[in-house]
């Protein structure tokens, strides 16, 4: 220790003993010095006597001292020669004083933390008098340079050694030293050598205060504070070399390495690098550039210096880091702890003082005084750079040049590795914005290029790390700076280089860009700066800004300016790719895009800007209401220009947007806070007369604070708002106000005596510096004038002269201006010469300084919430505002330019624009980049194929890497792209050498159908030399044929099975399309037709919900493709169709899906639309075939099967039919026989197949073998009932019990009607008989309500002949009625006795529900103009009565009456009695009939008659007309004939039917024989025997009321008396006959009147014999004498003889069954009709009658007791 305690003083020795042997201190002006190192070396020597003398320097250096007991170094004693040696005016001397001292700081052997007793300050120690004698060394240029070197050797081996300790003022002293020899060195290399020490102290101040904090926080952390032991094991870890003389020799050295020595070679790390086009030099001196100045120097001078910056560098900063900087050591050996928070406070401020003084509240907010010093030397820094440059073209050798860039590159060194410290501190923060922001709003737009590269990586580092602080700043910076360089025309290539290349780094990082989009162009108060910001990249790609008007820019300066806007470009659409990443699906990983987004394991580059989130980040805004507030922006913005041009129309815009009050004081407090208004147009506003406008202006001056302020300041923030109008009223109205609030706001001034002086006097100024500073005006007011043009203003009175003539100073020194607004632009000026360009440039730059100066002063105290972007949407915005620039630019670049870089960089720019409108759905974007996109790779333009250029292949490589990387979000954009792809095969194929000619001819424009021809083959012309020009096409698509296009374009197919179910929906759609297109050329193609083909296999495994989803286009389109009229394409679309259905149909199905009929449909629409025989047949063919091969996998396919065999069953192909029908007859026999559960779905579809099959007539045997396939159906419905039942049914509303009724019942009926209705007599006769043998055979199985369906079907036979068209075509076309008499007599006949041996059979099922419809149809068949289908009419009710009466009920036999009743009415033929010659013919129906049923043919035909009667009488012009209404009129009347007569049949045949009903078997032909017997019997005296007689007990009389029997009397007699009617009127019958109405005898009703009176009475009788009917003998016997008697006055008023004749019988009927009666009776009756026999005998009467009137007369005798009985017998 003793040793150690020693060395220090073998220092000083020696060094003492060095000063004593220079000349110069031998001089007599140097005895102080001389003496005071002789005293120092005694004291010293005296000291090292106890030990042993060193023989030299020891190879390594002691450590320092720990030897407290001694007192440690006496500076007192050591330093005063080392003082005065400083002093002298040796170099020499000063050289070894600096050095000792320099050591012994260097090793600890003098900390200096003694308070210095020889200075006057309380608080200062030594080693700030150790510092301020080192910087005193330098005195200024003249210092020689072995000083300056040493100078700074001490200087950092204080402000780095981690021995002593310096703070505040020292430390500025020290730095100022060393940038002061920095400035005054003339040797580049010493000045390198200050550089690099200021960097190294600069850093280790900041890095101190780093640690510092650190360690601090992990003291707090830990609970204690933590010390660092100074005096540990070993030394320092970088000890000086072992020789200490080593050092002197290295003063005698000359200048170093610098790029060694600091780091400082090249420019700064962010500075933007020099232009490509070198007009200027780099900002910073390069790495090698100082060493090449320096070669002349002397070879040892390099060494020199690296070994002192390696030794100071080695020896005290790594300590650094393992040492405390809160624990130093003191002499004592002790440790000296200084609180983190606690600092020193009883030091004294030393030199610099003025700039080191803060206030208590500033040093309150430092936790340490490291963080003082660091701060003080950063606003010492700012200062620095902030003062002006000479003006002119600086001097690069200057000193305020080289001061500038020398703060600018400390600061920027600073400002790239901050802490964490520098970074948080409030006043750090504070600094940051009110001196180095200041400092850069000037500098950033200095014309000195060096200083704006430093300028702009500040900005940059700024930018990357104190954003969420400096919002408004960067703001300014933005809109005041870059971008007017960008966009006025005269700023130089160098400026704008280096802007854009500092807007390159800030488009390549993804945080910045959203920050900037949602911090500015979302903000109120905010410039849109990424929207502008775009939109000056875009236009400088296009080359705008670097066109003819910019002076001085060579070809490639222009080229390298324009790749590096689209470089800009491209980066924010990358940045918008990787923000929105995650957002992202890739269906194929294997294409991404390039640099689609960097591994998350890949480190960031040191020079990107780092993304720091603002503190104030706003978390909870969601990108909707970001983009609420762009769109209010966007409305408030488009309400300022309004404004700008009309400001009444932009208020009331603004107000009608809600966003602006109509109040005044809402106007005025807009037209203070928004600056982008128009100043001259605001002042026009406020000085406007108008009542509205001037409360406007009196409230947008009142918002004004004058208070306490001078005038002509009122007057300047007074018109800082706005420019003066022009008008002199607008002026007087403005400064009226002024004064008036002026006085308002200052009412203690005594200096106006009232507003009108203020008035007057402002008015004044006005003029004064209009005057002063208006070019215009030649002669200048001068002081004098203006004092008496103000004279008796104030009441009468003068203001001042010295008030007057202040004023006059200031408006002359400082013209009164508008304060500089964020709306301030450059001039738009273009200069004619380079040398005007840059005149206009500096002017321009000067304003831009100004203005950004004012905007950043003002901003430094605004505090601006900063939000840290989050949101991924925010992307969507972003590219909706900028979509359109980027499109521009990079189609621009992509038609103008042919440069390979410019092509790649606007393909990538689309590419990921691409990508962006994908990701965020936005459609019109999409396809805009995507059309784009086409448009360029040439294949669907216009243009020759020869055109193609490698910027047109790259475009096709794009295009299809865009397919493949982003399918799933193309959409509709899918349609441009695969029509790329089409033409490129086509491409291809010519690049493979296929004559064009062979592949298609052009086509103009669109094809028919819409789609898009192809027009690249258009402009070439193959016709002369054809094999050079096919030659060079071949050249030209020869890349096209490439095995990496080939393979992408497979892949884009292959990979189709990746994209998701909406992207391969689009991606089928489109290519549908595009192959419609092709086959919609004169020569059509098939390539797309094909790869649906391909994806329709790759996709077969989708899932079967998109499956459907993509057959329901495949289907349609294969729809369209097999009905094309080009056999070869319908047959391959067909045959594809087999393929895949073969493939699809093999996968199976479950029960209750439908995939199989969706995909089998288009067999059916082909089969149905196609009529080409060729086609048809392979479509049966190829179901066939899968029926043949997949018929245990079909499942809903049936029905498909069906359709088709269903339309080929009516086709005259007989080998169509043929095979068609055996297939359908080999799925009845097989399938339905032994699997029918898989068909239930199609049975109905089976039947209607068999149906078609049976009605095609061209061939009858298939016809019966689909009838008999029908009635196996029906064996199979029977037999397996419960499958129809269990089977699910999609119709859910179908009860279970009625699903076998509706699924097969129901449809083998109405199929079977069809068959008959539609087929030739043997055909339907069939059918006919197969349908009611199912229903005879199963019909005990139908439930009641089927019934009514099934005879709703049968009553079908019968609705061919009910329709009106169809009796009007039988009638135009009387061929016709032969087919429908064979109808009517054949199948409807039949079908009617049928369906009563039905009704029978199922008596008591179908009564209840269906006797009333069967009446119904059995009254229409009566009224039929068929004869043989009325007396079959009539003979089924009769059957059908007699049949089922005993089980008829009374309601049942009211509706039999009934219907007995109207079809009586109906069938009376009344038009007998009417009918005229050439008239109109009457209804057939008696109109005043009460039942009015369905029209008869007959009375549709006297309706159509009658109308073309009228009208052929009303439009009678000529003979032939005539003729042809006469033959009408003849062929009418024949078939009205035709139908009276048979309806006069009619009623024959339904008297017959009511007398079989109630008497059957007893029948009137029988009665009338036996009343005609016995008659001839008693006129022949003879008996007959009992038995001969009717039995009257039988038919259906006991079940019919008395009412009942009534009505059919009714009828009876009603029938009756028109046939007496008839029969009486001769005129008519004549009439009649003379027409041709029944044949050649005259036409009567005799049977009619006959028969229906015997069948009436008949009835009456038996009622009046009926025992069980007394109750209505009086009203049968009343009715019974009425009819008698006007029978018997009838037959006396006939006068024909042959009439008479005819009423025989009937008078025997009536005479014999009045005899028959009791006495009582026969009196009654003998005594109404006695006159009237006794006139009847008058007559010339036959036997028979006689002999009955006879046996009549006689019995009259007894009754009335004329005779006596006896007399009878």
């Amino acid at each position: 220790m003793q040793k150690t305690g020693t060395t220090k003083e073998m220092f000083i020795i020696k060094a003492l003993e060095k000063i004593l042997q220079e000349r110069e201190t031998k001089k007599p002006h140097h005895s102080q010095l001389r003496k005071a190192c002789q005293d120092a070396l005694e004291e010293a020597k005296a000291q090292c006597q106890p030990a042993a003398a060193p023989e030299g320097v020891s190879s390594a250096l002691p450590l320092p001292s720990q030897d407290t007991a001694g007192g440690g170094f006496q500076a007192d004693k050591y330093l005063l020669p080392f003082e005065l040696a400083c002093q002298s005016k040796s170099a020499k001397i000063i050289v070894t004083a600096l050095d000792c001292l320099q050591k012994l700081i260097a090793y600890g052997h003098l900390t200096g933390d003694r308070p210095d007793p020889t200075s006057p300050t309380a608080g200062q120690r030594q080693i700030d008098r150790i510092v301020q004698t080192v910087c005193g060394c330098f005195t200024g240029a003249h210092t020689d340079e072995e000083v300056q070197l040493q100078i700074l050797k001490a200087i950092l081996t204080v402000l780095t050694s981690q021995y002593v300790e310096v703070h505040e003022g020292t430390v500025l002293q020290a730095v100022r030293t060393c940038y002061n020899i920095y400035l005054a060195s003339k040797n580049i290399v010493y000045q390198t050598t200050a550089k690099a020490t200021l960097t190294q102290v600069i850093n280790v101040l900041f890095m101190r205060m780093e640690t510092q904090a650190q360690s601090a926080e992990t003291s707090e952390t830990n609970g204690q504070a933590e010390s660092a032991d100074a005096g540990g094991d070993g030394g320092p870890p970088g000890a000086p070399p072992d020789d200490p003389s080593s050092a002197d020799g290295a003063a005698d050295g000359a200048p170093p390495d610098t790029a060694a020595a600091a780091g400082e070679g090249g420019p700064p790390n962010g500075v933007p690098s020099s232009p490509p086009a070198g007009d200027t030099a780099s900002a910073g001196s390069s790495a090698d550039g100082p060493a090449e100045q320096a070669a002349g120097a002397e070879p040892t001078a390099e060494t020199v210096v690296r070994s002192i910056v390696e030794e100071l560098v080695d020896s005290a900063v790594p300590s650094e880091a393992t040492a405390s900087v809160s624990s130093e050591p003191r002499e004592n050996g002790s440790e000296r702890s200084s609180a983190p928070n606690t600092p020193k406070m009883n030091r004294r401020m030393s030199q610099g003082s003025e700039d080191a003084s803060e206030s208590d509240m500033m040093t309150a907010k430092f936790s340490h005084i490291l963080q003082k010093d660091a701060f003080l030397v950063f606003r010492s820094l700012c200062k620095l750079s902030m003062k002006p440059l000479p003006e002119g073209t600086p001097d690069p050798k200057s000193h305020e040049l080289r001061s500038k860039v020398l703060s600018l590159e400390l600061l920027l060194s600073i400002l790239q590795s901050p802490g964490r410290v520098f970074t948080s501190n409030e006043m750090f923060i504070t600094a940051i914005k009110q001196y180095l922001c200041v400092a850069l709003s000037k500098n950033g737009a200095s014309s000195v290029p060096e200083v704006f590269q430093l300028s702009l990586a500040i900005f940059l580092a700024l930018l990357a790390n104190f954003k969420q602080h400096l919002k408004k700043q960067i703001e300014v910076f933005f809109k005041g700076i870059f971008l007017n360089l960008l966009e006025t025309p005269s700023s130089s290539f160098e400026h704008k280089w280096m802007v854009i290349q500092v807007l390159t780094r800030i488009c390549a990082d993804a945080q910045s860009v959203v920050d900037i989009y949602v911090n500015y162009d979302c903000d109120f108060a905010a410039a849109n700066i990424f929207e502008r910001l775009v939109a000056d990249l875009s236009k400088m790609a296009h080359g705008r800004q670097t066109g003819p008007e910019q002076l001085g820019v060579t070809v490639t300066q222009e080229r390298s300016i324009r790749l590096k806007a689209l470089e800009c470009l491209v980066g924010l659409l990358k940045c918008m790719v990787e923000w929105s990443r995650e957002l992202y699906v890739n269906p194929h990983s294997q294409t991404n895009l390039e640099t689609d987004r960097e591994t998350a394991d890949e480190p960031v580059q040191p020079a990107s800007l780092a993304t720091y989130g603002s503190q104030n980040s706003l978390a909870n805004n969601t990108p909707q209401q970001y983009e609420s507030l762009k769109h209010k922006k966007e409305i408030w913005e488009q309400g300022i220009d309004m404004f700008n041009r009309k400001p009444k129309r932009g208020l009331a815009f603004l107000q009608e947007q809600g966003l602006l009050e109509a109040t005044p004081d809402s106007i005025a407090a807009f037209f203070h806070d928004d600056h982008r208004l128009d100043r001259a147009v605001l002042g026009d506003y406020l000085g406007d007369p108008d009542q509205h406008n001037r409360e406007v202006m009196y409230a947008y001056v009142d918002r004004l604070d004058f208070n306490d302020r001078d005038f002509v300041a009122a007057l300047r923030l007074f018109l800082d708002g706005f420019r003066l109008p022009g008008e002199a009223q607008k002026i007087d109205r403005l400064m009226e106000k002024f004064a008036s609030r002026y006085c308002e706001c200052n009412p203690n001034q005594n200096l106006f005596a009232s507003a009108d002086t203020a008035y007057v006097l402002a008015y004044s100024i006005i003029m004064l510096t209009t005057d002063l500073h208006s070019a215009q005006v030649k002669h200048k007011m001068t002081k004098e004038q203006y004092i008496k043009m103000n004279r008796g203003i104030n009441d009468s009175k003068d203001l001042p002269e010295d008030y007057l003539s202040q004023i006059y100073d200031e408006i002359a020194g400082n013209e009164i201006k508008m304060k500089v607004t964020a709306s301030a632009k450059p001039g738009k000026q273009v200069a004619q010469s380079e040398k005007q360009r840059r005149l206009l440039f500096n002017l321009e730059m000067e304003q831009m300084s100004l203005a950004a100066k004012s905007l950043m002063e003002a901003a430094s105290h605004v505090q601006a919430e900063f939000t840290c972007a989050t949101h991924v949407e925010h992307v969507r915005p972003m590219f909706k505002l900028a979509w359109a620039p980027f499109l521009a630019a990079f189609s621009t670049g992509l038609q103008d330019c042919d440069d390979p870089r410019v092509d790649e960089l606007c393909l990538d720019g689309i590419r990921c624009a691409i990508r962006i409108a994908c990701i965020f759905q936005m459609k019109l974007e999409r396809d805009a980049y995507v059309q784009a996109l086409a448009r360029f790779t040439l294949l669907t333009a216009n243009a020759a194929i020869t055109e193609m250029k490698a910027k047109n292949i790259d475009t096709i490589k794009t295009l299809i890497s865009v397919a493949q990387t982003d399918g799933n979000y193309l959409g509709h954009s899918w349609l441009d792209i695969l029509r790329c792809i089409s033409q490129l095969e086509l491409a291809q194929l010519i690049g493979t050498g296929v004559r064009p000619g062979r592949l298609a001819h052009p086509a103009k424009g669109k094809t028919a159908d819409g789609g898009h021809g192809f027009h690249f083959l258009e402009n070439i012309d193959f016709t002369g030399n054809a094999e050079r020009r096919l030659a060079s096409v071949v050249e030209s698509m020869g890349e096209t044929n490439s095995q990496s296009v080939v393979v992408a374009v497979d892949r884009i197919f292959t990979g189709s099975i990746r994209l998701d179910g909406d992207a391969v929906v689009d991606f089928v759609d489109a290519l549908c399309h595009v192959s419609r297109d092709e086959l919609a050329q004169p020569q059509p193609r098939m390539f797309s037709l094909t790869k649906l083909v391909e994806i329709s296999y790759y996709n077969m495994g989708r899932i079967r919900l998109q499956w459907s989803r993509i057959w329901k286009i495949l289907g349609e389109h294969f729809n369209r493709v097999g009905c094309n009229p080009v056999e070869e394409i319908s047959f391959f679309a067909v045959d594809s169709l087999r393929q895949l259905s073969m493939k699809f149909i093999e996968k199976g199905e479950l029960a209750n899906f439908r995939f199989q009929k969706d995909f089998l449909r288009p067999f059916e629409y082909i089969m149905k639309s196609n009529r080409s025989p060729t086609i048809q047949d392979m479509v049966v063919r190829c179901v066939a075939q899968m029926v043949n091969s997949q018929a245990r996998n079909i499942r809903s396919g049936w029905n498909n099967i069906f359709s088709v065999f269903h339309l080929a069953a009516s086709g005259m192909d007989e080998s169509v039919v043929e095979l068609s029908f055996q297939t359908t007859g080999s799925i009845i026999s097989t399938v339905f026989e032994n699997h029918l559960a898989i068909v239930i779905d199609s049975f109905q579809d089976s039947i209607k197949c068999l149906s078609e099959f049976a009605c095609n007539a061209q061939f009858p045997d298939t016809s019966m073998e689909a009838i008999r396939l029908i009635r196996s159906c029906a064996r199979y419905v029977a037999d397996s009932p419960h499958l129809f039942r269990d089977h699910n049914i999609e119709d859910k509303t179908i009860p279970e019990e009625d699903r076998v009724w509706v699924r097969a019942w129901f449809p083998i009926m109405f199929e079977l009607s069809c068959i008959v209705n539609r087929c030739k007599l043997d055909v339907r006769t069939r059918a006919l008989t197969v349908m009611f043998e199912i229903i005879k055979t199963y019909g005990m199985t139908y439930r009641q309500h089927w019934w009514k369906d099934l005879f709703q079907i049968l009553f079908r036979i019968f609705d061919n002949m009910k329709l009106p068209e169809q009796q009007l075509e039988i009638f135009v076309h009387p061929d016709n009625q032969l087919d429908k008499a064979e109808w009517m007599t054949t199948t409807c006949n039949h079908a009617l006795y049928a369906i009563i041996d039905v009704f029978t059979q199922y008596h008591d099922t179908l009564q209840p529900i269906l006797l009333e419809p069967l009446y119904s149809q059995l009254h229409w068949c009566v009224r039929q103009d068929n004869e043989q289908l009325a007396r079959s009419g009539t003979n089924c009710l009769e059957n059908l009565v007699i049949s089922n009466g005993v089980k008829f009920r009374p309601e049942t036999w009211d509706q039999t009456c009934r219907c007995m009743l109207d079809i009586f009415n109906s069938t009376i033929p009344h038009q007998l009695l009417t009918w005229r010659p050439g008239e109109a013919g009457e209804p057939l129906t008696d109109p005043k009939s009460p039942h009015s049923p369905t029209d008869s043919p007959s009375e549709i035909m006297g309706r159509a008659d009658s109308m073309h009667s009228i009208n052929s009488i009303g439009s009678q012009t000529n003979d032939d007309k005539n003729r042809k209404i006469m033959k009408m009129k003849v062929h009418q009347d024949h078939q009205l004939f035709a139908g009276l007569l048979i309806r006069c049949v009619v009623q024959l045949e339904l008297i017959q039917t009511i007398d079989n009903i109630v008497f059957f078997p007893t029948t009137s032909r029988k009665e009338d024989a036996e009343n005609l017997a016995q008659a001839q019997a008693e006129a022949l005296r003879q008996r007959l025997s009992d038995d001969a007689q009717q039995r009257e007990d039988q038919g259906m009389y006991p079940y019919l009321s008395a009412p009942q029997l009534f009505q059919l009397i009714d009828c009876l007699m009603q029938s009756h008396r028109f046939a007496k009617r008839f029969n009486a009127d001769h005129d008519q019958r004549n009439l009649l006959w003379r027409a041709g109405f029944k044949g050649n005898a005259k036409p009567n009703l005799l049977k009619q009147e006959t028969q229906s009176l015997a069948c009436a009475l008949r009835i009456l009788f038996r009622l009046y014999t009926d025992e069980a009917r007394r109750a209505e003998w009086p009203q049968v016997q009343q009715r019974l004498i009425a009819t008698c008697r006007e029978a018997l006055e009838y037959y006396l008023s006939l006068q024909s003889e042959a009439h008479r004749d005819a009423w025989v019988a009937l008078l025997l009927l009536f005479l014999t069954r009045v005899q028959k009666m009791d006495d009582e009776r026969f009196r009654a009756h003998a005594s109404n009709y006695y006159p009237l026999l006794c006139e009847v005998m008058c007559f010339d009467l036959k036997p028979e009658l006689r002999a009955v009137l006879r046996k009549f007369f006689l019995r009259i005798g007894p009754v009335f007791n004329i005779t006596p009985p006896a007399a009878t017998t």
